[in-house]
């Protein structure tokens, strides 16, 4: 292929393109996988590659590029959009046009100074993402986040300790006005009132039994009024509700108040009393412990930002969510068993966290899930709690493992510190122009409904669709959704006029507006007003010229896990074939060549990588779910999902780097020609960080080599690929794992796994230099690349 060769150092990701598209979202915070897009239904569809835009709302950008604004924007009447730089200003008059749905507005009187020489931020040109700081409306409202904690106390004792002594240092770096309770479940369910100083004092759910929103408050108490004594002269407020405080304080209380409570009954919780019987699973009631915790949230909570963060060590085994029975000699379910439909809990587990979602969400509550264990503890049934809150998940093998403490407590690090930039009620909403329709969202989000003006949905839907927003309970710095779009147009008639009415018409607009709530109650809006150019359909060197193959492997790769996780038929060997269907027909379509002339085949540069980027992802976890459970393969799609394009191009592709005292590092092949005996590696996987010592190196070191004063050099070579490690894990969450192994070593297979079987047990590819063969019966790069020749240039 033209401009790409099977030799090329793909772990770099260094596409030869003419435009630095990343360079465009260091700026506005969004990539589109087509910057140049065919004007017609018809012939954006033969482009095969969806159009649509991977958008981070909150990316940290410099405030010389994104400046902050002290007032709320200045909205259409038509559309909803915000004043932008594309707005069409009539100074006399004092009216701007909306390029989205070309609608007159009148400016608000306390614009009456503007003109030519004296234009507010949001009308420079050079302005198009821009972040309003908006008075914020709350009226007597508490303030300080809100943290529920529901922990599993049917894991063993050491693990147990481990949580415990995670949530006491969680609550040291928590701020004195946040707000915290505790939930504990095993065979029951634990309702802790950390308002009730008298004595430990707990309110009980049986586990087996499940709860409706309304049974879960009259147990509590928590209808609202005014609490009846429970503990003191009749009429008058219990001890520690001062003047008849609402019910839900009593779960949810500020940690200045309840600090000793809270961490007397941490340091006297013990596991789950009722041991199972022989050959069972402890009695685990999960989902109803998340049931009680969201109608808890959504009374204590009321209008404010709260999160619930539950912590397991087991799969769910009882009450609601349940996924697998107690007996042993039923095993947790897997892949092979939901495909079969042979997972008797599966379909009503979802069914039911479904439910505690749709609770989360409708009060803009938060579920962190922290997933512990060595089996299945049922996340694949909760990813939707998750999802749609925009949650955190960890998975990990303990409590005790350095990749759980280091996540949880860069929840609670202050942003200066290395934080996640985590704010609360989040909206997203986006305004197109009248020829682009929104199809949907794949993300961390929850449709929300509304529709925009008529003919701004499709109809056809790809993830949450139906809308043009949707509600972001919380989101970080490096939240990332994917949007797609569908071009209005069918074409024809319709198509040529569109082109004839000059170059206005020639010219697209999409804005991105997003609303959140900062930790300290500041309510802010980033307005991302961006624009693109039509094309003719039948100009293919003007539309690849536009094409970001690397935003385009993402947003193909999101919604082939949607497909894979929505769509019964959609399982590994079919998302397979309709991801090669989907790359025969793009090679088609930008390829030059003869017909069943193979040799002859040259690919467009501007889509040079993306093929190798499509062998990558049809290896990856995301599809090939073989040796993953289905809890694992959940965890894998979720982080995908809501990760910003050059993070998730290190998940479908991972980066390889090269130590050694030839040179200073370097990016390698991700192939199994790098690896050599006098190198060190280094492999970002994302999830799992290698660093892989040659046979040659890891001899020197076992013999100590480092250690003598004449071998220095050996030394810092040693130290520097650690220094790298640390780095990627230091800036990224979850933590990924790190892996130390050396060539034929047993954790050796983590490299050799993402790396291009070149040379296999049955090549005949001549191998030197201590370089390894792989143990597989893949195809390698270059073989998938002949195949793919071949049935482009086929006459179909």
């Amino acid at each position: 292929m033209e401009g790409y060769d099977g030799n090329q150092a793909y772990g770099a990701h260094a596409a030869p393109q003419a435009v630095d598209w990343g360079a465009l979202e260091a700026r506005d915070g969004a990539r589109f996988s087509w910057n140049v897009v065919a004007n017609s239904r018809a012939e954006m569809t033969k482009c095969v590659v969806p159009f649509g835009a991977v958008v981070t709302p909150r990316k940290a950008i410099a405030e010389d590029v994104v400046p902050k604004v002290p007032y709320e924007p200045v909205r259409c009447k038509g559309c909803g959009g915000a004043l932008n730089p594309y707005a069409r200003v009539d100074f006399a008059s004092k009216i701007w046009v909306c390029p989205l749905c070309h609608a007159r507005n009148h400016f608000p009187p306390h614009y009456g100074g503007l003109s030519e020489t004296n234009l507010p931020a949001e009308l420079f040109p050079s302005y198009t993402t821009i972040e309003y700081a908006m008075p914020s409306r709350a009226s007597g409202v508490a303030s300080g986040s809100g943290y529920l904690f529901v922990v599993d106390a049917c894991v063993e004792e050491d693990e147990l300790r481990a949580v415990k002594q995670a949530v006491t240092q969680a609550l040291s770096l928590m701020p004195e006005d946040a707000r915290v309770g505790l939930v504990t479940f095993g065979t029951h369910v634990h309702v802790h009132e950390l308002g009730f100083e008298s004595c430990p004092k707990s309110y009980v759910f049986r586990g087996n039994k499940e709860f409706t929103t309304q049974q879960v408050k009259d147990q509590l108490a928590l209808g609202g009024g005014p609490l009846r004594a429970v503990n003191g002269a009749r009429g008058q407020p219990a001890q520690g509700h001062v003047n008849g405080a609402m019910p839900a304080s009593r779960f949810l209380v500020p940690l200045s108040e309840c600090e000793f409570q809270l961490s007397a009954i941490l340091e006297e919780l013990n596991r789950d009393a009722f041991a199972p019987l022989p050959s069972c699973r402890r009695a685990r009631c999960t989902g109803t412990a998340l049931m009680v915790a969201s109608c808890l949230l959504a009374t204590g909570a009321i209008g404010q930002s709260a999160r619930a963060m539950l912590f397991t060590g087991g799969a769910a085994t009882e009450g609601g969510g349940t996924i697998v029975a107690k007996d042993m000699e039923q095993a947790v379910r897997s892949h092979k068993d939901i495909v079969k439909g042979a997972a008797p809990f599966y379909a009503k587990a979802k069914k039911y966290y479904e439910q505690v979602a749709v609770n989360l969400c409708a009060n803009g509550h938060v579920l962190d899930v922290f997933a512990c264990a060595l089996d299945q503890v049922g996340l694949a049934e909760m990813k939707v709690c998750v999802e749609k809150t925009g949650g955190n998940v960890v998975l990990a093998e303990s409590f005790s493992h350095t990749v759980f403490k280091t996540s949880f407590l860069k929840l609670f690090a202050p942003d200066t510190e290395g934080g996640l930039g985590i704010a609360y009620n989040g909206q997203f909403e986006v305004v197109t122009s009248r020829d682009v329709k929104t199809s949907g969202v794949i993300g961390p989000c929850a449709a929300l409904d509304r529709k925009g003006l008529p003919g701004a949905v499709s109809d056809s839907p790809i993830g949450s669709g139906g809308t043009t927003a949707w509600k972001m309970c919380t989101l970080t710095n490096e939240t990332s959704l994917a949007v797609y779009f569908e071009v209005a147009n069918p074409g024809g008639k319709d198509q040529q006029s569109m082109a004839m009415q000059g170059q206005h018409a020639q010219q697209f607009f999409v804005q991105f507006l997003c609303t959140f709530t900062l930790p300290n109650g500041e309510s802010r809006m980033r307005v991302i007003t961006t624009s693109r150019r039509w094309t003719d359909g039948q100009n293919l060197n003007d539309i690849a010229a536009g094409f970001d193959q690397e935003a385009a492997a993402v947003l193909v790769a999101r919604q082939l896990s949607w497909k894979m996780e929505t769509e019964e038929e959609t399982d590994c060997p079919a998302a397979t074939r309709w991801l090669d269907r989907k790359l025969i027909a793009l090679c088609q379509r930008f390829g030059n060549y003869r017909k069943d002339d193979p040799h002859s085949f040259q690919l467009m540069p501007q889509f040079s990588i993306y093929p190798q980027f499509m062998f990558n992802l049809r290896r990856s976890q995301f599809v090939q779910v073989f040796n993953n459970s289905p809890d694992e393969t959940a965890y894998f799609r979720m982080i995908l999902q809501r990760e910003n394009v050059y993070n998730s191009l290190v998940m479908i592709q991972p980066t390889l780097t090269s130590y050694s005292f030839n040179g200073p590092p370097e990016p390698v092949l991700l192939d199994v020609c790098s690896i050599a005996a006098d190198r060190i590696l280094v492999l970002d996987a994302y999830f799992t960080v290698v660093v892989f010592h040659g046979m040659t190196i890891a001899q020197w070191r076992k013999a100590n080599y480092q250690d003598q004063p004449e071998h220095v050099a050996f030394k810092e070579l040693l130290a520097a690929p650690r220094v790298e490690a640390d780095q990627i894990l230091a800036s990224r969450f979850p933590v990924p794992r790190l892996i130390d192994c050396d060539q034929h070593g047993s954790q050796a297979r983590f490299l050799l796994a993402k790396l291009n079987p070149s040379a296999t047990y049955n090549s005949s590819a001549s191998m030197g230099g201590g370089s390894d063969i792989i143990f597989t019966d893949d195809v390698s790069l270059q073989v998938f690349l002949d195949h793919l020749k071949r049935l482009a240039v086929a006459d179909n």
